[in-house]
């Protein structure tokens, strides 16, 4: 347990003490690059002073300080690389770690989470659910149901009176007789009536023989 608390905090401030010290070693060999740079361009100066000079042989002995030089500089240039390589390992292995470590803690957590939810409280939460609905479905229907004197009513006798009142609307709408259309006067005409002369001829003949049934 204590190695577990306490030994991930050691393992990072190593891997940290162990990048800071990559890093003085960059920069001192970077500064040992410099000097030397230096020096190979002071002696590259100096054989062509003695080139001038005709010192011939000085002048070799300045080029040759001048190849040692190189070598020590293309040597530290190796060196460098070498850091660099080690340092993005590192620091890989570092990111790694942080992240298998926040993975175990989320199955840790998602764990405990799991033990504090247990399926039979859930399922006895989810009953309870169901019978909450349930009772409140049927206070609902209790007092959308009809009281006192409507709920003596029979709806299928209901149905019944007024299926017969709508048939004997329809029957009373087919035995109205079909009115007469309006007749179209035209506009500015009056319509002409029908005249009596028909009906008055038929009383003066009533009335003639009536007068010679008395003679």
């Amino acid at each position: 347990m204590f190695t577990r608390l306490f030994g991930k905090p050691k393992q990072e401030a190593d891997a940290l003490s162990t990048l800071d010290k990559l890093n003085e070693t960059l920069e001192m060999l970077e500064k040992k690059e410099k000097v030397l740079l230096k020096k190979a361009a002071a002696e590259v100066e100096k054989a062509k002073e003695f080139t001038r000079a005709k010192n011939k042989r000085a002048a070799i002995q300045c080029l040759k300080r001048k190849r040692l030089y190189e070598q020590q500089i293309e040597q530290l240039g190796n060196f460098q690389l070498r850091i660099h390589d080690q340092m993005i390992m590192l620091e890989g292995a570092k990111a790694t770690t942080e992240t298998v470590d926040a993975l175990r803690t989320g199955a840790s957590a998602m764990k405990a989470m799991q033990k504090a939810t247990n399926i039979d409280d859930v399922d006895k939460t989810m009953d309870e659910i169901n019978e909450q609905t349930e009772n409140m479905k049927q206070i609902q229907e209790a007092l959308s149901a009809p009281i006192g004197a409507a709920a003596d009513f029979d709806e299928d006798e209901l149905e019944a009176e007024l299926e017969e009142l709508e048939g004997a609307e329809l029957e009373e709408q087919l035995l109205q007789p079909a009115t007469t259309a309006p007749v179209h006067v035209p506009a500015g005409r009056v319509p002409i009536r029908p005249t009596a002369h028909k009906n008055v001829a038929e009383e003066d003949e009533l009335a003639a023989l009536q007068a010679e049934m008395a003679l």
